[in-house]
């Protein structure tokens, strides 16, 4: 399930601030992909909650 819009625009990748992009409509593995090409980290959702912790996130490969 994407989110909504406006939650969207307010989240920032918290390794470098970039925005995040949706990739919720995944059903195996929903996540926010930071969209800055240095980072690129990918952060999880939980039952439809954004987990952005650095810790959590997965490297790009």
């Amino acid at each position: 399930m994407p989110l909504e819009a406006g939650l969207l625009e307010i989240l920032a990748c918290p390794a470098c601030h970039a925005p995040l992009d949706d990739r919720t409509a995944a059903e195996e593995a929903p996540e926010l992909v930071c969209t800055s090409a240095d980072c690129g980290l990918a952060y999880p959702v939980r039952d439809g909650i954004p987990v952005l912790l650095v810790d959590e996130a997965r490297r790009p490969e």
